[in-house]
């Protein structure tokens, strides 16, 4: 088994490759250690993949996948990460703008005996004052809300160049846009996370692939994180809360508007009020009824592939030997 497997999404960039992979090699050989690079073409339009396929030619350690079109950076690194053999998974932006040299030191991070090292860009906004309210307040305020709802807290989220242990992301199933989530859906099974200020370069060639519509699907994909992380083995917990919640203020409302019938003679039948009564306890009853399916579908997921609901670090076997776990088993 190697020792590093490095995951490279790939989406046009044609030009930063020959110049990533010269900085890369030196980089990994001084570490010492075995390695791979996987590098995932995502559907790209320029001659991305012809200059992959010219690196791994001449380089076996490079490895090449191409997509049969664009399904985005999570798809690339879910593809990347099912093909890593190395005991440590690194991921980086194939743009220049995260530094090879940064590699050691995650690497240095994780020997400390964390599970997951990811990369702080500090350097980043030091591209003038359009960068200070077009990049930074945006991504400062997306960083601060993402480590409140998860719970992991991160100062960049949004960096690509982060180290984890192999058997920690084999448990993690990546879907959607959950890519920038991997810490925070990782820390479900109890992981050790760290992270260290790394270098940030501008980019040299090509066009950035991110925008400002990217927050709305942050925003969305969060609530779906938060649902993973607290609710995704027991959603009567949410469902069934939110059910009662409105099954009781329906109630509440009928009970008023009995009284004012019976006690002053109020009539009911124009009241927009009793609809709207009527119309939650109604959606009360779907809520619940909708945590109940949803635990039935959770139980038999876990049940039909026979996955625990936990996760082990290590386990001391009769010998007295403590061997490392090898995932959520």
């Amino acid at each position: 088994m190697r020792d590093l497997s490095i995951v490279l999404p790939i989406y046009n960039e044609a030009e930063n490759i020959p110049h990533l992979y010269t900085e890369l090699v030196p980089i990994l050989e001084a570490t010492g250690s075995s390695f791979e690079i996987i590098a995932v073409d995502d559907g790209s339009s320029d001659a991305s993949f012809q200059k992959l396929k010219e690196l791994s030619a001449r380089d076996g350690r490079l490895r090449a996948v191409r997509f049969r079109r664009n399904f985005g950076q999570t798809a690339a690194f879910a593809a990347g990460f099912d093909r890593a053999g190395g005991d440590v998974v690194i991921t980086m932006d194939a743009d220049l703008q995260n530094d090879p040299a940064d590699i050691p030191m995650l690497l240095a991070k994780m020997d400390e005996g964390y599970d997951v090292v990811s990369g702080w860009r500090q350097e980043r906004w030091k591209e003038g004052w359009l960068a200070f309210f077009t990049r930074r307040i945006p991504s400062a305020t997306a960083n601060w809300l993402i480590s409140r709802v998860t719970g992991v807290f991160l100062h960049d989220y949004g960096c690509a160049l982060k180290a984890y242990r192999r058997d920690v992301i084999q448990e993690v199933r990546l879907y959607g846009d959950l890519h920038r989530f991997i810490p925070a859906i990782a820390s479900y099974y109890g992981v050790r996370i760290a992270e260290v200020p790394v270098n940030y370069r501008p980019r040299r060639f090509g066009q950035s692939k991110y925008g400002i519509k990217r927050t709305v699907r942050v925003l969305l994909d969060l609530l779906t994180v938060r649902f993973l992380l607290s609710y995704s083995t027991r959603p009567i917990h949410i469902f069934g809360l939110l059910g009662l919640l409105s099954v009781l203020l329906g109630m509440g409302i009928g009970v008023y508007l009995t009284v004012i019938k019976f006690l002053y003679g109020a009539a009911l039948a124009e009241r927009p009020l009793l609809l709207f009564a009527i119309l939650l306890v109604m959606v009360g009853v779907q809520l619940v009824t909708m945590g109940l399916l949803g635990e039935m579908v959770v139980r038999t997921y876990y049940e039909s592939q026979n996955k625990p609901i936990y996760a082990v670090r290590e386990e001391s076997g009769d010998d007295g030997d403590v061997s490392p776990a090898k995932g959520a088993s």
